[in-house]
């Protein structure tokens, strides 16, 4: 399978020659995992942040947000079935216990722990789908878990949002 990846850092903010298409192993789903068939992706901050600091020997596949169609499921998967249209906010740091790291989603397949990933709300494309997941997560956290905002409870409040044209904040914005 056809993937990108980052092959080395850049510091200078110019390092779209670094990424490069790498084939993979096919990856096989067990326990919790979707095999997605990718459809779509969004590239967020944190990807130029990781480019900036990868160092290593082995390329890294990036990628949080995704799109796509369930090929396969685990033993342990309950919620999906193949065919399922799904959206998540993948993981990229350490998987289970192994310790493993995964890879992202920028490739054709993608393995997703089924427990965050959702079924596509069929009212949006692939496209704009891809394009919220990391962004919504990242506004509703820190509106109701860090800010602890509570509905119809904080109406004398006001809230400031900085940067409200952005992706996080436009989200923000409709949620507060």
């Amino acid at each position: 399978m056809k993937a990108i990846a980052i092959t080395r850092a850049a510091t200078d903010g110019n390092n779209i020659e670094f990424l490069q298409e790498i084939d993979l192993p096919m990856p096989v789903a067990t326990g919790h995992d979707l095999l997605v068939e990718v459809k779509a992706i969004s590239v967020n901050p944190v990807d130029t942040k990781v480019r900036e600091g990868f160092n290593a020997d082995v390329p890294r596949v990036l990628g949080w947000d995704a799109v796509g169609v369930v090929k396969s499921v685990g033993e342990a998967v309950t919620l999906f079935t193949p065919g399922d249209e799904v959206w998540y906010a993948g993981a990229l740091g350490r998987a289970g216990s192994n310790s493993i790291i995964r890879p992202g989603a920028n490739s054709q397949f993608h393995l997703v722990d089924s427990r965050i990933a959702a079924h596509k709300p069929a009212s949006l494309t692939d496209a704009e789908a891809a394009a919220l997941p990391l962004t919504a997560i990242t506004a509703w956290e820190m509106l109701f878990d860090r800010l602890g905002v509570e509905e119809n409870s904080n109406e004398d409040d006001v809230l400031l949002i900085v940067g409200a044209a952005g992706g996080v904040g436009s989200i923000l914005t409709q949620l507060a």
